[in-house]
């Protein structure tokens, strides 16, 4: 099932260019341009996420949320805001929002902090231990028996973060996020780097893996299933 987001954004340049990056992504989308309708349509949706604009007509964006939150109405919403106030934010989130953007703002930032802010609703439980093409790692001790190559910490924590999501496309944004944090200086690159020091730990050929797959442009997936 697609996760369902509701956009709450008057320009409209800028809500078709946002709903058509969160739908490439798999998200269901519907847009709202006036705050004065926001709320009715969060009760008709149910969204599983709301990306709400502060400045909007018929009702202020934080106005709506303050409608949601005293409704009891506990939707994740990340507030966007072309006034990067100080006390805008602090007053976003008193009322309730759970993550704050300024305008202008990078696309890909706003779909990094949509995906953590869904991963903090419901998150994933991450493994204690791992046993993997015959290595064994102990996330608890973030140590490894039987790695064909030296690992560092931080190659362990990706295998973490992999691990959790067995089967599944992991995009190196999230990788990096869940890993280092969104303010972290660390870059794509980083993530590769250390999914190179993993294969060399696991024996995995990276021109014909068994373990670790390389999605192209997207990220990486460690395989449901270990035969090895």
């Amino acid at each position: 099932m697609s996760t369902r987001l509701l956009l709450v954004e008057d320009e409209p340049a800028l809500a078709r260019g946002l709903s058509d990056n969160f739908r490439a992504q798999g998200y269901e989308v519907r847009v709202v341009a006036r705050g004065d309708h926001a709320v009715a349509a969060v009760r008709e949706e149910r969204p599983d996420v709301v990306v709400l604009d502060i400045m909007l007509p018929g009702r202020l964006g934080l106005d709506v949320l303050r409608d949601l939150r005293a409704a009891g109405d506990s939707v994740p919403v990340l507030v966007l805001s072309a006034r990067g106030d100080v006390v805008d934010r602090i007053v976003g989130l008193e009322l309730g929002a759970d993550d704050y953007l300024p305008k202008p703002f990078a696309v890909r930032e706003l779909l990094a902090r949509v995906r953590a802010l869904l991963r903090r609703v419901a998150p994933k439980p991450l493994p204690d231990e791992l046993t993997v093409g015959g290595v064994c790692f102990d996330f608890r001790a973030l140590a490894v028996a039987g790695a064909r190559a030296p690992l560092t910490t931080h190659d362990i924590l990706v295998m973490r973060v992999l691990a959790a999501h067995r089967g599944e496309l992991v995009r190196r944004i999230d990788i990096v996020e869940e890993v280092c944090g969104l303010d972290s200086q660390a870059t794509l690159r980083t993530v590769d780097n250390h999914v190179v020091a993993l294969r060399r730990a696991l024996g995995d050929d990276p021109h014909r893996p068994r373990l670790l797959h390389t999605v192209r442009g997207e990220g990486y997936r460690l395989t449901a299933d270990d035969h090895a």
